[in-house]
C-alpha cells in the first residue's frame, strides 16, 4: 500500500463509515496525530491545568503539544498514562455497559480479564474504573501472549500501582481451564491497524485485503478460545483499532450468532463518534484521536458462574513477615516465594490462588526481598497505592535530583535519615534508596532507568 488513498482501502472504508466520513478520515490521516494522557485518580486526579478534557473519559486530557514524557518525573511515578484519546473510549464502554449491574448478587470480588492487554493503556483504565466502583473488591487479570510485550505490560502495571492486578502471559485458550470464572472479559484483539495509519508507517506498508481476512479469522479464534472462561450473563467488550466491517461488526455478529450472546446497544454516543450496526467507530477527523471500534455483548447459554474459591486451609506464616504488616494501608496476605515477599489483598486471596495455575508473571505486589532478617523494599512497593504513607521516611527532591535518581546517577541526601528512604518528587514517590549518609545506594531497577540525556 503506497498511500492512505489505496483503492481497496478507500472501498472498505466507505463501506464501513460512508463516503463522506471516509473522505474526512483520509484527509485527517495526512495530518499530525493528537497527544493525550489519562490521569491516575489514585495518585494525581487534579492533573494538568488548562488542557482539553476527553469527552468520554473524566480523567483524559488532550495536550496542546507533546512534551518530553521521559523527562517528567511524574510520568515515572505513575501519575498518568500516555494513551490515545480514542482508545479511552473502550474504558467508557466498559464503565457504562460492562460494569452496569454486574456485581448484583455476587458474594465475592468482581473478576475481569483484559485479554490482549499490552502495553497497558486499557488495563490501567479498567483498574482505575474498578477501584472507583468496587474499592478493593475486584481482581483484574491483564494478559499478553507475547513475552516481550508482557514484560512492558508488567512494568506499566507496576507504575500504575494497583495491587489488585495480576499479569499473565498465556494463549487465550489457557483460560478455558477456568470455565465461567470471569464476570467481564475485554478483548482489544490484534487487527489490521487501519486506525493507526497516522502513527504507524509499518501498518500502512503491511495492509492488504489478505491481511484483513487473516485478522478476521485470528480474532474469531481468539474469542472462541477464551469464551468458555466467561460466565453466563457475563459481559464481553470487543474492540479493535481498525475500520473495516469484517473485523468489527462482522465479528460481533459472528460472536452473537455462533458463540451465544446478545449485543448491548451503545446509546447517547458523544459528538463525533459514529454508530455502527452493533457498536461504535471513532474516526480521525471526526474525533481528535486515532481510529477505534468498540462493541459490548452479554453472554447467553447454559453455563453458570462457578465460585471456584479454594480453601487451602491455614498456612504457616514465616515469623519474619509479622513485622511487615504496618507497611500497607489495606489488609494484605503476605507470603514468601523464595526470598520474594508477595503481598496479595486479603479480599482477593482466593481468586489469586485459583489464578496461580496460569503461572502469572506478576501476582499483585512483589513487595520486596528478605535478606536474612532484613526486608529490602522493592521498586514496585514504592509505586504501589497500597504502601502506607508512614511506612518509610520520605525525602522530597528537585526535578534535577529526581531525574538523576531515575537515570541511576549517584545522589546524596545529606539531611535524610540513614536506611531505606522513599525518594519523592512533588510528594509523589519515585522509588527507594538506601541512604548511607555520604552517598545513596539506588534501588531503582536498571530496566526502568532513563536512558536518554537528562540535561536536555
Amino acid at each position: 500500500m503506497q498511500s492512505f488513498d489505496d483503492k481497496d482501502f478507500r472501498r472498505i472504508l466507505e463501506e464501513a463509515i460512508g463516503s463522506g466520513n471516509a473522505e474526512t478520515a483520509i484527509a485527517a490521516l495526512g495530518t499530525p496525530a493528537s497527544v493525550s494522557v489519562r490521569l491516575n485518580p489514585e495518585k494525581w486526579p487534579e492533573g494538568f491545568e488548562g488542557e482539553e478534557n476527553v469527552a468520554w473519559s473524566s480523567f483524559g486530557r488532550i495536550l496542546k503539544q507533546r512534551p518530553a514524557f521521559t523527562l517528567d518525573p511524574l510520568f515515572h511515578s505513575g501519575c498518568y498514562y500516555v494513551q490515545d484519546s480514542s482508545a479511552m473510549f473502550v474504558g467508557e464502554v466498559f464503565r457504562t455497559k460492562a460494569l452496569e449491574g454486574i456485581a448484583e448478587g455476587l458474594s465475592r470480588p468482581v473478576r475481569v480479564l483484559d485479554l490482549c492487554a499490552a502495553p497497558g493503556g486499557k488495563t490501567t483504565d479498567l483498574a482505575a474504573s474498578l477501584r472507583r466502583k468496587f474499592g478493593d473488591g475486584f481482581v483484574l487479570v491483564a494478559n499478553e501472549v507475547m513475552k516481550q510485550r508482557a514484560s512492558v505490560l508488567a512494568d506499566n502495571v507496576a507504575l500504575w500501582g494497583d495491587p489488585n492486578v495480576v499479569v499473565t502471559s498465556v494463549d487465550p485458550k489457557a483460560f478455558a481451564s477456568l470455565p465461567g470464572f470471569f464476570d467481564i472479559i475485554v478483548a482489544d484483539v490484534p487487527c489490521s491497524g487501519e486506525g493507526m495509519f497516522r502513527k504507524d508507517e509499518q501498518a500502512v506498508k503491511e495492509w492488504s485485503l489478505d491481511t484483513v481476512e487473516l485478522c478476521e479469522a485470528r480474532q474469531r479464534r481468539i474469542v472462541a478460545d477464551v469464551w468458555p472462561a466467561l460466565a453466563d450473563g457475563g459481559r464481553f467488550v470487543y474492540s479493535t483499532c481498525t475500520f473495516n466491517v469484517r473485523e468489527n461488526d462482522g465479528n460481533v455478529g459472528w460472536i452473537a450468532g455462533e458463540l451465544g450472546a446478545s449485543v448491548l446497544p451503545l446509546e447517547n454516543l458523544p459528538e463525533g463518534v459514529l454508530a455502527t450496526r452493533f457498536g461504535a467507530s471513532l474516526v480521525p477527523g471526526l474525533v481528535p484521536g486515532e481510529g477505534q471500534y468498540c462493541a459490548a455483548l452479554e453472554k447467553t447459554g447454559e453455563m453458570q458462574p462457578g465460585d471456584r474459591r479454594r480453601n487451602s486451609g491455614k498456612q504457616v506464616r514465616d515469623k519474619r513477615l509479622s513485622a511487615l504488616d504496618g507497611l500497607f494501608n489495606m489488609e494484605m496476605s503476605l507470603s514468601l516465594r523464595g526470598d520474594l515477599v508477595l503481598a496479595v489483598p486479603k479480599v482477593i486471596e482466593a481468586e489469586v490462588e485459583v489464578l496461580g495455575k496460569l503461572r502469572p508473571l506478576r501476582t499483585c505486589l512483589g513487595a520486596g526481598e528478605m535478606k536474612g532478617s532484613t526486608f529490602v523494599p522493592s521498586a514496585d512497593l514504592a509505586l504501589s497505592i497500597a504502601l502506607s504513607p508512614s511506612a518509610y521516611p520520605k525525602e522530597e527532591v528537585s526535578r534535577d535530583v529526581a531525574l538523576k535518581y531515575l537515570h541511576r546517577d549517584t545522589i546524596v541526601l545529606a539531611d535524610a535519615p540513614k536506611g531505606f528512604v522513599l525518594v519523592c518528587y512533588e510528594n509523589h514517590p519515585l522509588g527507594f534508596v538506601k541512604n548511607l549518609g555520604n552517598r545513596c545506594n539506588s534501588l531503582h531497577p536498571q530496566g526502568r532507568r532513563i536512558r536518554m540525556d537528562i540535561n536536555l
